[in-house]
């Protein structure tokens, strides 16, 4: 269990930061907003705490996907007129507040869906839009070091805090901007704030994918098989990204980067 724990989340860190830099930054977010840290963190609660503990630390993850677009919204808007040190910081706090309030909320399906989809949609109306792409500088191994401590460390936490904060907080904690703190943060500092404004906006498209995969989860795990049920959220997550990447909007200015390492 804790190799998984140690390696899971790092190794799709690693492949999202690799396509990213080969395909430019909007498919960047777009593939960051697949349940690629939250997903496995859920996995390893639920094969701990029990699949109830799951259903409903699924549910909170839902509803986080209000956080996640509370922080993008505050990076988005706050990066144009700061560097990214500042920005981070205004966007932690405004998801600090954001996550208080969803704690606060009943354990409830469809309230947890209305606050993921509504903050999705609110994101694609008013976050900043970006006339074009920088091209994005070379992946760095220090880079890619960094993105896949973090997730380690993200996992160890969640799942070790998990039965001292309880299924609420182990689901919103899973759905911490991680990627959002450090794929903003690295882009903003290597390649500007038009290059992070890009990617946000293609995270927005792939909230829907997190949101169906959430929503098997919260339904099913209370009374299915934990690893059949997975497989189907996995699936099901998948084809609703697949139909999401038909709607993203082409960028004629931004410049694909060939991946490569320094």
């Amino acid at each position: 269990m804790l190799f998984l724990k140690l390696t899971l989340v790092p190794a799709v860190l690693l492949a999202v930061s690799l396509a990213g830099k080969r395909w430019g930054p909007s498919i960047a977010g777009w593939l960051s907003a697949l349940p690629v840290v939250a997903g496995p963190i859920l996995y390893l609660l639920t094969l701990e705490q029990g699949p109830h503990f799951g259903s409903i630390a699924a549910t909170l993850s839902m509803s986080a996907i209000a956080g996640s677009e509370a922080f993008n919204f505050a990076y988005g808007w706050t990066c144009r007129f700061h560097g990214w040190v500042v920005s981070v910081t205004v966007a932690l706090i405004v998801w600090g507040f954001v996550a208080l309030g969803l704690s606060m909320l009943p354990v409830s399906t469809p309230i947890a869906l209305l606050c993921g989809l509504g903050a999705t949609l609110f994101s694609q109306m008013f976050l900043p839009r970006s006339r074009f792409a920088a091209i994005g500088k070379a992946l760095r191994r220090s880079d890619i070091a960094t993105r896949m401590l973090a997730g380690a460390i993200l996992t160890l936490a969640v799942t070790s805090l998990a039965s001292v904060a309880g299924p609420r907080w182990s689901g919103l904690l899973a759905v911490f901007p991680l990627l959002g703190i450090v794929l903003s943060a690295s882009s903003h500092r290597a390649s500007g704030p038009e290059f992070v404004i890009s990617m946000l906006r293609g995270m927005v498209l792939g909230r829907f994918a997190f949101a169906a995969f959430c929503l098997v989860l919260a339904v099913w795990l209370p009374t299915g098989n934990t690893n059949l049920v997975f497989m189907a959220a996995s699936v099901v997550s998948l084809a609703v990204h697949g139909v999401s990447k038909t709607l993203m909007p082409s960028a004629p200015l931004t410049v694909p980067a060939t991946a490569k390492i320094d």
